[in-house]
C-alpha cells in the first residue's frame, strides 16, 4: 500500500496531517523527526512531509532531520517549522518575527502544483513566532501574507516546497485540498486506504495472539468497537468489563448494561467500584493528579478481576491517535497537554499485556469501522465521554453536590438538545460545575450559589474543534431549566473558544 511519511517534529497537529491525508484514502504514517534514511527507504513512501514544531530552525539544539533525507529522490513538503528547515537547509535565512496566531489572507503570486485550483486567495491558519527573512535562489514566492512575505514557496525542479501556515486545521479554507494537491497530483500516491481494508488486516494481527484478552469497556464508541474487533478476531477468548467509577452520567450505568446484553454476544461483566474510586479522588483538585488516580484504579479493578476470573494475557482498549498525542506519547517531541487515563496513567506494576486495536485511528475512522461491524446508530450518534468521566467536569474536588450538579445540568443540556433536533449535529455537549459561586435572586431573596458552564463544539476528529453557535432561544432554555431545577445554580455560561486554543475538555 502505497503511503506518505510526516516527519514529527513536535507539532500538536503532526497527527492531523496524517488524518487529512487518510481522508482522501491514502495511507499516512508519522515517523520521529530522526529516523534513519535505512529506515525510510524501507517504508517505500511516495512523498515525505516535514511537520510544524515549538523549535528555531537556527537554534543549536534545534531538531533535524537526517541530511541524506533531502537527497532522496521525492517529493518534500514542509509546514511552518518544516517549512523554516527548507529555507534553511537550502541557503536561505529564517529570523525571529513578530508571533502570528491565527487566521492571515494568504494572496497566490504563482500557479505551482501545490496552489493549483485554490484560487486567488484564502483563508491561512499561523502559529510561528519565526519566518523566512531570505528564501533560497532556486526557489520562488508562490503565496505571501500581509506579515510573511514568502508564506509559500517552491522548487519545482525538485518537487520541493515549504509553507509557513497549517493546511491541516480546518481553521485555513481549502487546505485539505492543498494538501490533496502535493499527495494526489504531486506524489501521485494511489488511493488504497480503507477502513474495510484497516478491519480485515486488524482482525487478521488479533487472530494471531495467544491467550485470553480482558477488554475493558466504557459504553462509548471507541472501546465497543475495540471489543467487537476483537470479538470477531478470538471469539469467547475475550470477555467484556464495565466499570462504574462513580464517574458517569445520570443513569449511565444501567443504560449501558442492558446495551450490551440487548445488542452484542459479548462475554459481558458489570463492576461497581464507584466508592472505591470516589474514596481515592477525596480532597485532590490538580487535573492530572485526578486522571493518573482514575486510570490506576481502572488497572487495580481489571487486574483484581484478572486474577479472580482469568487466566488473562492482554487488557484491550480503546485508546485513540488524538489521546496518545495529547498525552505526550508519540512519536515525535510534541509536549503533553493532558494525560489520558488509558495512556499517560498506566502503572510500572501493570502485569498484563496491552493490546490497542484502535490507536492508529481517529474518532471519525472508529466510526466508519463501527458501521462496518454493524453497531446500531443509536450507539453512534452517542457524544464522545472522556475516560476519567465527570471528574474532568468537575473542577476542584469531586464532591457529592457537584457531582449531582454536573449530572443533572448535563441532562438538562442534552435534552434540550435533541428537542431542537441538533443533538446528532454536534461533536459534544455538556455541562460542567466549579467552586466559582455567584449571586443570584429567587423571588425576592438574594442566592449565592453555583456558576454552571456549558460546553457545544463542532468536530470532525477531536484534533481541532470549534465552539457551536446555538441558537438564542436554545441557550435560554437550557439556562433557564439548569437554574430553575438545580437549587444549587444561580449563573449559567457557555463557552466560545475552539480548540486551539482551549481544549474540548476543561480538564
Amino acid at each position: 500500500m502505497e503511503k506518505i511519511v510526516v516527519l514529527d517534529f513536535g507539532s500538536q497537529y503532526s497527527h492531523l496531517i496524517c488524518r487529512r491525508i487518510r481522508e482522501f484514502s491514502v495511507y499516512a504514517e508519522l515517523v520521529p523527526y530522526d529516523i534513519s534514511p535505512e529506515e525510510l527507504q524501507k517504508m517505500n513512501p511516495k512523498g515525505i512531509i516535514f511537520s510544524g514544531g515549538p523549535s528555531s530552525v537556527y537554534n543549536d539544539d534545534a531538531p533535524k532531520p537526517d541530511e541524506e533525507l533531502f537527497n532522496f529522490d521525492l517529493p518534500l513538503l514542509g509546514i511552518c517549522y518544516g517549512h523554516q528547515l527548507i529555507v534553511n537547509k537550502f541557503g536561505g535565512k529564517v529570523k525571529r518575527a513578530n508571533k502570528e496566531y491565527g487566521s492571515s489572507l494568504l494572496s497566490m503570486d504563482k500557479n505551482s502544483g501545490l496552489l493549483d485550483g485554490i484560487g486567488e486567495s484564502i483563508r491561512a491558519w499561523m502559529s510561528h513566532g519565526d519566518e523566512a527573512e531570505e528564501i533560497p535562489s532556486n526557489f520562488e514566492v508562490i503565496g505571501h501574507t500581509e506579515n510573511s512575505h514568502a508564506a509559500a514557496i517552491a522548487n519545482t525542479d525538485r518537487t520541493v516546497f515549504g509553507i509557513q501556515f497549517h493546511p491541516e486545521v480546518v481553521h485555513t479554507e481549502r487546505g485539505t485540498d492543498i494538501l490533496k494537491n502535493f499527495v494526489l497530483n504531486v506524489c501521485k500516491a494511489k488511493q488504497e486506504w480503507t477502513m474495510e481494508g484497516f478491519v480485515e488486516k486488524t482482525v487478521k494481527e488479533i487472530s494471531e495472539i495467544e491467550g485470553n484478552v480482558l477488554c475493558g469497556v466504557s459504553g462509548g464508541i471507541d472501546s465497543t468497537v475495540a471489543a467487537l474487533l476483537i470479538h470477531k478476531a478470538i471469539g469467547d477468548r475475550q470477555t467484556g468489563v464495565f466499570v462504574d467509577n462513580g464517574l458517569l452520567r445520570l443513569d449511565e450505568s444501567k443504560e449501558i448494561e442492558d446495551m450490551f446484553k440487548n445488542n452484542f454476544s459479548l462475554n459481558f461483566h458489570r463492576i461497581d467500584a464507584s466508592e472505591q474510586f470516589l474514596s481515592k479522588l477525596k480532597g485532590i483538585t490538580d487535573p492530572e493528579q485526578k486522571r493518573k488516580i482514575v486510570g490506576e484504579e481502572f488497572i487495580q479493578v481489571f487486574t483484581d478481576f484478572a486474577k479472580q476470573k482469568g487466566p488473562f494475557k492482554w487488557l484491550a482498549q480503546g485508546t485513540l491517535y488524538p489521546d496518545v498525542i495529547e498525552s505526550g506519547v508519540s512519536k515525535g517531541p510534541a509536549a503533553v497537554i493532558k494525560s489520558h487515563h488509558n495512556v499517560g496513567g498506566l502503572p510500572e506494576w501493570l502485569n498484563l499485556k496491552i493490546l490497542e486495536p484502535l490507536r492508529e485511528l481517529y474518532k471519525d475512522e472508529v466510526r466508519d469501522v463501527a458501521r462496518i461491524l454493524g453497531v446500531p446508530e443509536k450507539l453512534l450518534k452517542r457524544h464522545p465521554f472522556p475516560g476519567p468521566g465527570l471528574s474532568v467536569r468537575i473542577m476542584g474536588e469531586i464532591t457529592p453536590s457537584k457531582l449531582a450538579i454536573c449530572r443533572k445540568a448535563s441532562k438538562i443540556v442534552e435534552e434540550e438538545l435533541w428537542d431542537a433536533g441538533v443533538y446528532d449535529k454536534v461533536w459534544q455537549a455538556y455541562a460542567a460545575v466549579g467552586d466559582d459561586k455567584a449571586v443570584g435572586v429567587v423571588g425576592d431573596e438574594r442566592k449565592y450559589g453555583r456558576i454552571v458552564t456549558v460546553r457545544v463544539v463542532d468536530s470532525i476528529d477531536a484534533m481541532t474543534a470549534d465552539w457551536t453557535r446555538l441558537p438564542n432561544g436554545v441557550l435560554e432554555k437550557i439556562s433557564n431549566r439548569i437554574t430553575n431545577e438545580i437549587d444549587e445554580v444561580t449563573w449559567v455560561s457557555y463557552v466560545i473558544s475552539s480548540k486551539p486554543p482551549a481544549t474540548i475538555e476543561p480538564q
